[in-house]
């Protein structure tokens, strides 16, 4: 595996939490988590985002969502987005608060087609 291999040694510049991260994904526990969600064609993710001045990695701070726009990545108030099913679809969860959460999300558009069948396309 690519990215099994190729992370081990890259984590220098990153907080302890997301080396963490990038290490635990070796651990045979987190491999058979991972071979248990594709099953379900999920995999595992490290929520981060980008240091403003920077661009270095950080955690994705608490009430902070990850969004994909017209493929750009930004992150936003989760208050802002979570709750409007209507235009953003849910792509990457979290175990918080004793829940699933979203933390990263897909902007949509929503058409109708001929059938008055509404048909939801990631926003371009």
């Amino acid at each position: 595996m690519i990215v099994a291999t190729d992370s081990k040694g890259t984590t220098s510049g990153l907080p302890q939490s997301l080396k963490t991260a990038q290490a635990a994904i070796h651990l045979p526990e987190v491999q058979q988590m991972l071979r248990q969600l594709s099953k379900h064609n999920l995999g595992i993710f490290m929520p981060h985002m980008h240091g403003q001045q920077t661009g270095e990695f950080e955690e994705l701070a608490d009430g902070v969502i990850q969004v994909e726009s017209g493929l750009e990545v930004s992150f936003r108030a989760t208050e802002d987005v979570v709750n409007r099913k209507d235009r953003f679809l849910p792509v990457g969860w979290c175990w918080r608060a004793g829940e699933a959460t979203p933390i990263a999300v897909c902007e949509m558009d929503e058409e109708d087609d001929d059938d008055s069948v509404r048909s939801i396309k990631h926003k371009m």
